[in-house]
């Protein structure tokens, strides 16, 4: 019953005419199925030598190339209040088509006739600088003006001081001149008076000396005042020549003092056209942001700002646009672990949402709905969510992806790498190992650097 012994039962008993031995035996069932066990067996051991694709896998989502070709909000520099939409969502639109009209809302810009009153202000001004260009102008003149004069006059009174000074060299002359004369009329009336104590000339020869010494007295007590009088003519001339001086430069400093008021003026004034005109620029160009317009072509996607009467502040958005023309990437996200496994021109498998595909990830060759892509940027700083974003093009080597993905739809990405037996695939998932690493080929690195 045990089979301890080693005599085997059913040779030496004839079990055939047992019911339970009949229906035991005659089944092969049992059989077929073991037979089914040891080929599934070999067939395992033989998958476990198959060759397996390392990869490195990833979730990302839809992209475009550059970033002028993504999605994008247009705001409005300005704050306003919402008066009329001339698009609907869905509608395509041209680069420079005009999207909605806006109103203002600050109080200083009510004025309907802000600009062309700006205007007026700034001719207003510029005529006030060109009045104070021709007072400094005229200012100019009149220092010239007086230049000139104070130096006629300055001329003038050098010749009466030099008159003067030869009045005096007259009158000096003239002085010694009545001295010697005295001196004569002395001598004569000295020698009269001798010749008539001696009975020689008579009283009257004698009178008439006395009268001429007496003359020539009066006319020497004369010349010295004439001289006195011509030395207080050089004085004067001299002082006439301070006068003048210090009339002129009273009058020159005088005119050149309103000549830098009336410059200060014309700067100030200056000043203000400029401001003026400042402000008329930023006035037109405020005028010009009342009409929001397509900054490309592309498709009106959402009004995020709805109704009419609507106010917003300055940089709000107003509405999201999708470019017309873009190209299209996948941007991903990979783990740390990996990330020194990805070098630019790396090829990558991508699974698309809504492209469902029977995926065999270290088969390639027997995967379908996958599509080729390349890396073109590898991000150098961590993303917030923990890992590492890479950007992939379309492989040009591979075919075209679907013309129908959108931009913000969802993308499985497979890095393929080295080629291993599956059973070593299997040993490093299960201790948690990384994939082999290696250095992209010659040609690929030559790429790069080129």
């Amino acid at each position: 019953m045990l089979n301890i012994s080693k005599s085997v039962l059913n040779k030496t008993v004839d079990l055939s005419h047992y019911g339970a031995m009949k229906r035991v035996s005659q089944r092969k069932h049992y059989k077929r199925f073991n037979q089914f066990l040891i080929a599934f067996a070999i067939i395992l051991v033989i998958i476990l030598f198959l060759p397996w694709t390392q990869n490195v896998s990833g979730k990302g989502f839809l992209t475009t190339l550059t970033p002028d070709q993504r999605p994008q909000t247009i705001q409005s520099p300005i704050p306003g209040r919402i008066e009329q939409w001339y698009v609907r969502e869905g509608d395509f639109v041209e680069k420079g088509d005009t999207i909605l009209h806006i109103s203002e809302i600050k109080n200083e810009y009510f004025d309907p006739d802000l600009v062309a009153r700006t205007g007026q202000q700034i001719k207003a001004k510029e005529m006030s600088v060109t009045s104070y260009e021709g007072k400094v102008k005229a200012l100019n003149t009149q220092i010239g003006a007086l230049a000139t004069e104070r130096s006629l006059k300055l001329e003038q009174a050098r010749n009466k001081l030099l008159q003067a000074k030869l009045m005096v060299q007259s009158d000096s002359i003239d002085l010694e001149a009545a001295k010697t004369n005295i001196l004569i009329a002395q001598r004569q009336f000295d020698r009269t008076t001798q010749l008539e104590s001696e009975g020689l000339k008579a009283v009257t020869d004698v009178e008439e000396k006395r009268l001429k010494l007496q003359e020539t007295q009066a006319k020497l007590i004369s010349q010295e005042n004439k001289l006195l009088s011509s030395k207080n003519k050089v004085i004067n001339a001299q002082v006439e020549i301070t006068r003048v001086q210090a009339e002129y430069t009273d009058k020159i400093s005088k005119a050149r003092s309103d000549k830098f008021t009336a410059q200060s003026s014309q700067f100030d004034s200056e000043a203000q056209v400029t401001k003026l005109e400042n402000q008329f620029t930023n006035y037109s160009i405020r005028n010009a942001m009342y009409y929001i317009k397509a900054p490309q072509s592309g498709y009106i996607n959402r009004a995020i700002q709805g109704g009419l009467g609507e106010t917003f502040k300055e940089g709000d958005r107003l509405v999201g646009i999708m470019p017309a023309i873009y190209d299209m990437a996948v941007e991903t996200y990979v783990e740390p672990i990996d990330l020194p496994l990805l070098h630019i021109g790396e090829k990558v498998r991508i699974q698309f949402d809504g492209w469902p595909a029977i995926i065999f990830s270290g088969w390639p060759n027997v995967s379908y709905g996958t599509y080729g892509g390349t890396v073109v940027a590898i991000e150098t700083f961590i993303s917030d969510n923990g890992k590492y974003r890479i950007l992939l093009a379309p492989d040009p080597d591979d075919h075209p992806w679907p013309t129908d993905i959108r931009v913000g739809s969802g993308a499985n990405t497979i890095a393929l790498l080295e080629d291993v037996p599956i059973w070593f695939e299997l040993w490093r998932q299960l201790n948690g190992f990384p994939p082999n690493y290696y250095q992209p080929n010659t040609e690929v690195a030559n790429a790069k650097k080129k």
